[in-house]
């Protein structure tokens, strides 16, 4: 069984959703970004998404936007996201890691090199946003050698019809995309997450994860009540940036960062208690 799938698993048999926690690689520099890396998990992180830092990063918002210009301005690149992989590995066997990001970058390092690297490094499962079902064959084989899971991404505007095209290939779990729109700029109804995530799950049993739009703990209840995992992005990343701007020493900027996915973590773990 998988890192996902048994994760997914354990928190089944608990009754209770898990916390999907974003952080771009290298934001805001290589040693402070691993230093969160490393304890999100004991902050109550169930899984981790690592960004790969991309200079065109246009699914996301301004935020994510933003913390990927300032991992590649610290001198982030492919080789040192995937060390960051392996040095997490290296001190954690159990959690979940998958890598988030676009298609340029892996297509640069060259997609079968990178599909091996990242499996021995130690990553799970991939979620490249600009690569469609029907356009990420070159990646899916490699993938599956490197025992990886291309976990795909199903948003509003996807029907039926759709629907079992992007389960099609499938791993890992489906992100359920909550907004139209790009990552941390919109909101969402929970009525509407809520019906979603049922149609899916008559389609799939694939667990559901529902990210985009997730701010803060009481939204992050919300959706743990019913989907499998609530997700966490833009929030992480801007609460890093608005310490930069306040020129927090570097271990507040760890501790900060830490506690507020602590509070997220509490809350979706809590939220079908009672």
């Amino acid at each position: 069984m998988s890192r996902i799938a048994a994760r997914f698993a354990a928190l089944r048999a608990q009754n209770r959703a898990g916390f999907v926690s974003f952080l771009t690689a290298g934001d805001p520099d290589a040693e402070t970004s691993f230093a969160i890396l490393e304890k999100l998990p004991a902050a109550g992180a169930d899984i981790v998404e690592l960004g790969m830092p991309f200079s065109d990063p246009m699914a996301d918002g301004p935020a994510i936007q933003a913390s990927s210009m300032r991992a590649l301005h610290a001198g982030a690149n492919m080789k040192r996201t995937l060390d960051m992989v392996r040095r997490f590995r290296a001190r954690d066997a159990e959690t979940p890691l998958v890598l988030m990001g676009y298609f340029n970058p892996i297509h640069a390092y060259g997609v079968g090199a990178f599909a091996r690297d990242a499996g021995a490094a130690g990553a799970d499962g991939l979620i490249i946003v600009d690569l469609g079902p029907e356009e990420d064959s070159v990646l899916r084989g490699p993938a599956k050698q490197a025992g990886l899971d291309i976990v795909r991404l199903a948003t509003p505007t996807t029907d039926d019809k759709r629907l079992t095209t992007v389960l099609d290939g499938a791993g890992g779990f489906l992100y359920y995309v909550s907004v139209a729109g790009v990552t941390g700029t919109k909101t969402f109804t929970e009525e509407d997450v809520r019906a979603a995530v049922a149609r899916i799950r008559s389609a799939t049993p694939l667990p559901c994860a529902v990210g985009f739009g997730i701010r803060t703990p009481e939204q992050a209840a919300g959706i743990a009540r019913f989907a499998d995992a609530a997700v966490v992005g833009s929030a992480i990343v801007s609460g890093i940036e608005l310490g930069i701007k306040a020129g927090f020493p570097n271990t507040r900027l760890i501790t900060e960062t830490l506690e507020f996915c602590r509070k997220i973590a509490d809350a979706v773990h809590n939220a079908r208690k009672g």
